[in-house]
């Protein structure tokens, strides 16, 4: 079950997959965004997965991801949001998609925005493109993983001074790896940066859902299912 200011509860009972998570997960391996095998992440950790979201580069993929992105939005933030942040570059795509859908879902205008790496001092100027911040707008950061959370910190850093209220933020897959202390790593960023991060899916959730249909080696599910094990 959610968790309040976090992520999914790691010891909670397994919930089944909605459609909107089994497609996402379709997608992920359709288009080799999810892999398994022996793999050094970019901590110095093994991983038996990797997500490499670089691989949705299809005019399709981008409609499909932003069904995903939006039906998060929806389930865990509810019909009130009235915005989409999208850090720069990776976010850039997710927002546009993810706003599009949503609106699509929630049948009334929804606004996107990104920040600019520096601040523009010439023309239209200022750090952000897009949807007008103003003070109280209801918003959503959405961005592909998060694993030392330097990202989603960078950009609540830039909206805070807009005095835009940040619901939370949405990312692609929760890979429960363990944070520099006790708790979940997407757990410890969410109670630092004060705002509920919110996955698509869990790796647990992907893995038995492809396990189910057959989509993935015993050898595979039960690697993942260790290493997701020792990380509590």
């Amino acid at each position: 079950m959610p968790l309040p200011g976090g992520s999914r509860d790691d010891h909670a009972p397994a919930m089944p997959v909605t459609p909107a998570q089994r497609a996402f997960v379709d997608l992920l391996v359709s288009r080799q965004a999810l892999k398994f095998g022996d793999f050094t992440l970019k901590s110095g950790r093994k991983s038996p997965y990797f997500i490499n979201t670089g691989c949705f580069h299809h005019g399709g993929d981008l409609a499909r991801l932003g069904a995903a992105y939006a039906a998060t939005i929806l389930a865990r933030f509810g019909d009130g949001v009235q915005c989409v942040f999208g850090p720069a570059y990776k976010g850039i795509p997710l927002a546009l998609a993810a706003a599009q859908a949503y609106e699509a879902m929630i049948g009334r205008p929804v606004g996107w925005t990104y920040d600019r790496k520096e601040a523009k001092d010439h023309g239209d100027g200022g750090l952000f493109v897009g949807c007008p911040l103003q003070p109280g707008l209801p918003l959503v950061i959405v961005d592909d993983v998060i694993t030392a959370g330097t990202a989603l910190r960078e950009a609540l850093a830039k909206l805070t001074p807009t005095g835009v209220r940040v619901l939370g933020a949405v990312v692609s897959v929760d890979r429960q790896e363990r944070g520099a202390g006790s708790k979940p790593a997407l757990q410890e960023i969410a109670d630092e940066c004060g705002v509920e991060v919110a996955p698509i899916i869990t790796i647990s959730e992907a893995v038995e859902h492809l396990a189910a249909n057959g989509g993935l080696a015993t050898a595979d599910v039960a690697r993942v299912r260790a290493h997701v094990a020792a990380a509590r």
